[in-house]
């Protein structure tokens, strides 16, 4: 990954707008990980968007530059030297991004603030990957600055980085390619299971509530 333009993001959101079986007027946004900067910045910077979920995202642009019009977003700095190993062959990676709330790095801000949708933030207490909660308050703090609402926040303390949709095992650690070494993601088993259930459902409630106006039905399988 060396660039994003949103533009790209933004021909699919106009997509789902005009399509037939799209209610409108506004669709749901659902993104993890690099996905949740990017849904992030989506709903700071495009129209249509009406519902955001974000699970264990960075309120930072993160790995490479996003272009949108004439605005450029630099990803946040790294400082490599904060790498730690936690067990032999396996390093955590938690402290390596800089504070992007510090003048050096605030180029790489997401202005969360121009943001006009609801918001769900899944957190994730044990991410190993980065610091998921610290973003998701952040986030908070953006939008309070400018007079919008609070946003859902949603803290599974014993959960790691990977918070995927129910019954996808536990992943502990794997090679991170950017990072070059494997790395620990996180999280105790049945509390990172229950986090999935959970967190699926809260997800499925929350679209419907801002998508549909209605509540979610339980599943029958």
């Amino acid at each position: 990954m060396k660039e994003f333009h949103l533009e790209y993001f933004e021909e699919a959101v106009n997509y789902m707008l005009q399509h037939p079986q799209v209610k409108g007027p506004g669709v749901g946004l659902l993104g993890h990980s690099k996905g949740g900067d990017l849904v992030l910045s989506m709903a700071s910077f495009l129209k249509g968007i009406a519902a955001t979920v974000v699970v264990n995202g960075s309120v930072a642009n993160v790995v490479a530059v996003l272009h949108y019009k004439d605005i450029t977003l630099l990803p946040i700095a790294a400082d490599m030297k904060k790498i730690k190993q936690s067990q032999p062959g396996v390093f955590d990676i938690s402290d390596v991004l800089c504070n992007p709330l510090e003048e050096a790095n605030r180029k790489s801000l997401i202005p969360v603030g121009r943001a006009d949708c609801k918001f769900l933030f899944i957190v994730a207490g044990d991410d190993r990957n980065w610091k998921s909660d610290f973003y998701a308050q952040t986030a908070c703090q953006l939008l309070a600055e400018e007079g919008k609402e609070k946003p859902e926040v949603v803290l599974y303390p014993r959960a790691g980085h990977y918070i995927e949709p129910p019954h996808f095992p536990l992943c502990k650690a794997s090679v991170h390619k950017l990072a070059g070494h494997v790395v620990t993601w996180g999280g105790e088993t049945k509390a990172h299971a229950l986090a999935q259930v959970d967190s699926w459902q809260r997800t499925q409630a929350f679209f419907h509530k801002h998508l549909n106006q209605r509540k979610v039905m339980e599943s029958k399988l």
